[in-house]
């Protein structure tokens, strides 16, 4: 079991930030007897996922609806599968944009070494 702080530091992201996503229900942690929250290693393995989905561009309001889907049952598998395929298509497309931004850069700084090394 894992204080508010220590997964904040363990996941490297503010109290307040845990604070928002229980609001937002997209985390549930449970309370002790004198109301603290508790975190499980489930709650810190969730809060893992919901990181990546956020680097990855997921939007929040997308995050949401993917945790009230989970909450749900299992019964909401397939509406949950065709939201991560979306984000998985999002991401593919965000992999071949930085993919043709790197190439650019790369012709780029080569013609920048190449003028440097001539002058």
């Amino acid at each position: 079991m894992y204080s508010i702080g220590e997964v904040s530091q363990m996941l490297g992201i503010s109290a307040h930030t845990l604070r928002y996503y229980e609001k937002e229900k997209i985390i549930l942690p449970d309370r002790n007897e004198n109301g603290e929250r508790i975190y499980h290693t489930n709650h810190v393995q969730w809060l893992q996922f919901v990181l990546k989905l956020k680097e990855t561009q997921m939007p929040i309001s997308k995050i949401k609806e993917y945790a009230h889907l989970f909450t749900q049952g299992e019964q909401t598998s397939l509406a949950r599968l065709k939201l991560l395929e979306e984000h998985k298509i999002s991401i593919e497309n965000q992999l071949k944009t930085l993919e043709e931004t790197n190439n650019i850069l790369e012709k780029k700084i080569s013609s920048y070494k190449d003028f440097i090394q001539k002058n």
